[in-house]
Order: structure tokens, then C-alpha cells, then sequence
């Protein structure tokens, strides 16, 4: 039986992952579990590997990007994590924690 969750718009399977994530809200670190179609690799990242977001011109919204990693055969690009929910969102889940 696939399970679906309101607002998913695919069906679990064995490939989908919950992702547990900090978030800085008003009152401080909120942890929430992101639920992922699936996860392809999970790497340690230092500091000093990411270089700021490049500029891709005005066409393109960056805001949601922390920065660019360079790794061994590629680069990554980083989510920015506090910057996906709205402040609205981050303080309804303040409370309910």
C-alpha cells in the first residue's frame, strides 16, 4: 500500500527520506523533518569549500542559495535552509514544538 501525505504530490516509497534540518526562528533553533523523494549522496562540507553565490544574472532568483561548494569532479549547490519557510511558517512551528 503507498502512503500519501497531504500536500505530497508522489507516493512514498522506498527511496523517500526524511531530512532533519535546524532552522533559526525568533526564538531560536527549530528542528523539522523535510520529507524527499530521495536522497542521491550525503557529503561533510567545510566552510572554507564554499564560495558565495554567483551572480546568474537578474533573470534567475538566488535567494534561496547559501553558496556554491566546490568538490572533488563538480559543485554543489547549497540550499539555504532558514531561507525556504517564511517567518509566518517558522513561528507556527515555534509553538507547536
Amino acid at each position: 500500500m503507498r502512503a500519501f501525505q497531504k500536500g505530497f504530490a508522489n507516493p512514498y516509497t522506498e527511496r523517500t527520506c526524511i531530512i532533519v534540518v535546524e532552522i533559526e526562528g525568533q526564538a531560536g533553533t527549530v528542528l523539522i523533518g523535510i520529507v524527499v523523494d530521495s536522497v542521491s549522496e550525503v557529503l561533510n562540507i567545510k566552510g572554507n569549500d564554499i564560495a558565495d553565490t554567483p551572480t546568474f544574472g537578474t533573470r534567475l532568483n538566488t535567494d534561496y542559495i547559501l553558496g556554491m561548494a566546490k568538490m572533488e569532479g563538480g559543485v554543489k549547490i547549497l540550499l539555504d535552509i532558514d531561507r525556504v519557510l517564511s517567518g509566518d511558517e517558522i513561528a507556527v512551528l515555534e509553538k507547536a514544538a
